[in-house]
């Protein structure tokens, strides 16, 4: 990426479409307005104008952000045209003949970042929403993206702002007569009020991890339970192979599914048995790996399948009796049949129940691998500052060590380890 050029980007998605949007940002965007959409519009306003510089391409909406009210924080312009392929080529064209160049991936918001419009986990929040496909994923990454976490670290910071204050005025001013050798007696209760807030939000990263990657559910049994006849009438789709030949499945099949707004991730996996077969077997690790790290386990018996012991979990585990068809079976969680379709909702309704349990009440704002390796950091900074008391130089260097782990999170040091890896994710023209 290279800094001062103006860039250009197609916006709205793959074409043919109804309408096409070309988002500039940069400083050339007054000059190519001028150049190709007859004059600069009022700013924030649309303004319908032809297109073209030599010749007349199109006829579209025109729209003017100047610098830096703008989503850069440069000067931005967009062009809402027919979303004919041949049509932006031309558009596309004509710009580029004034000097500006395509845009790589995530650029435009690398400079919404570099001009200090988003921090690092708001730009992580819109990555979040971009790619949201539920509604409690869209609700969390909105509430990030909106600033919800970067209030609460700003408070954070401002409160190890006046905890350094009074530790480095007995540093700076020990031979002063109006500096006491004690700390207030607020200060160590700001301390504990911190390190409570702080460990409250690290204790709700796994929650807000499974609404941003979904609960995985691992469908297990012996073979013949009824996982792929389960999973597809789950789906509502014939996604797995169904046979009543034993090992039929023999690798983890990831699906998805909405429920109640919380993505679920069903696994369907290789029935459990001992085998000969090296390709069943290696299936049968895989199902017992994806089991152990599963956030809830179907447990699945059948009335015609061997049963076999359950391997070990760290998930909620619900016995599911299948097949209830061909005859009852007792002391189980759930009953269902895939044939008539009893007991279906009954294992959805479950589900949701579970889920609403895992994921929590309201969205939680940390939910990435950062926001863990960070909020461990500053809470190690803290305790290094409890076990310092009355050594105000280290002291001082532990509440340091707490501020730097807030600013890497938010991006205002170190953050170009993380940038390219995160603008990547981004997509043309974001």
């Amino acid at each position: 990426m290279r800094s001062g050029d103006t860039i250009m980007a197609l916006s709205s998605g793959t074409l043919p479409a109804g309408v096409a949007v070309i988002r500039l940002s940069g400083p050339l965007v007054r000059t190519a307005l001028d150049a190709v959409a007859g004059g600069i519009p009022r700013p924030r306003h649309m303004s319908l104008r032809h297109i073209g510089h030599s010749r007349r391409l199109d006829q579209g909406l025109v729209a003017y952000f100047p610098a830096p009210n703008s989503f850069t924080g440069e000067d931005c312009a967009e062009l809402q045209v027919h979303g004919s392929s041949a049509g932006v080529k031309a558009i596309l064209n004509d710009l580029r003949a004034l000097g500006l160049r395509l845009a790589e991936a995530g650029e435009f918001t690398r400079r919404a970042f570099e001009n200090g419009k988003l921090n690092l986990v708001e730009i992580e929040g819109l990555g979040d929403l971009l790619n949201a496909d539920t509604e409690k994923q869209r609700q969390q990454a909105l509430a990030r993206f909106d600033g919800g976490l970067s209030r609460e670290i700003d408070q954070w910071r401002d409160t190890l702002l006046d905890l350094r204050a009074e530790i480095e005025a007995r540093l700076d001013f020990s031979d002063e007569g109006d500096v006491s050798d004690d700390l207030p007696v607020s200060w160590q209760a700001q301390l504990e009020d911190l390190e409570h807030a702080i460990g409250k939000a690290l204790a709700s990263v796994d929650s807000g991890r499974i609404v941003r990657e979904g609960i995985r559910v691992a469908l297990a049994g012996a073979p013949n339970a009824g996982k792929s006849s389960l999973i597809n009438a789950l789906a509502k789709s014939d996604i797995a192979i169904v046979s009543d030949e034993a090992g039929t499945t023999r690798d983890v099949r990831e699906v998805p599914l909405d429920i109640g707004g919380q993505l679920f991730i069903l696994l369907d996996l290789a029935g459990l048995r001992d085998t000969e077969s090296r390709a069943e077997a290696e299936g049968i690790r895989r199902a017992e790996q994806a089991i152990a790290q599963s956030d809830i386990v179907l447990w699945l018996r059948a009335p015609d399948a061997d049963d076999v012991a359950k391997p070990a979990t760290h998930g909620r585990v619900l016995t599911v009796a299948t097949k209830a068809d061909l005859g009852p079976l007792t002391g189980q969680d759930l009953v269902v049949s895939t044939e008539t379709g009893a007991g279906l909702d009954d294992v959805i309704n479950r589900l949701r129940s579970l889920g609403e349990d895992l994921a929590g009440g309201e969205p939680a704002l940390v939910s990435h691998a950062r926001d863990r390796d960070a909020l461990t950091a500053a809470l190690a900074g803290l305790d290094e500052t409890k076990r310092a008391f009355g050594d105000w130089e280290l002291a001082a260097e532990s509440l340091r060590h707490t501020s730097a782990a807030l600013e890497r999170l938010i991006g205002r040091i170190d953050a170009e380890r993380v940038l390219d890896r995160l603008f990547a994710s981004f997509c043309i023209g974001k």
